[in-house]
């Protein structure tokens, strides 16, 4: 019996759902889903430029977590720009952010208003 998940940290609210090859219509294209943690991994180590360390610690998970949430993200990402295909983002606002009743993470801000708080994975 496996492990159940760890809860991982996020810290944005996305407003995409997908993104495509221009020109192309959606339904003609395969797609590949990149999950909430994977996006949260590529926007820590790639566009705010953490080490993986620091990265880790702010999501909550070990630095071999991050490697592996890496290493997947990068290739479906890869895998969808060389081949044509769709990214469905999933979407990294669910109903239940930290379990509070109000809707509010522990930022105090409501879902879809920045940064979230502790989700499931």
């Amino acid at each position: 019996m496996s492990r159940p998940p760890i809860q991982r940290q996020i810290g944005y609210c996305l407003n995409a759902t997908h993104f495509k090859p221009q020109g192309v219509p959606m339904n003609l294209l395969e797609t590949v889903e990149l999950a909430k943690d994977e996006l949260e991994a590529i926007r820590l180590t790639d566009l705010e430029g953490l080490y993986q360390e620091q990265a880790a610690e702010q999501m909550g998970v070990s630095r071999q977590t991050l490697g592996n949430i890496l290493k997947r993200a990068h290739q479906k990402i890869a895998e969808a720009l060389l081949e044509g295909k769709v990214i469905q983002l999933e979407s990294a606002c669910p109903v239940s952010v930290c379990g509070s009743p109000n809707g509010r993470g522990r930022c105090g801000r409501r879902r879809g208003q920045g940064q979230c708080g502790r989700i499931g994975k």
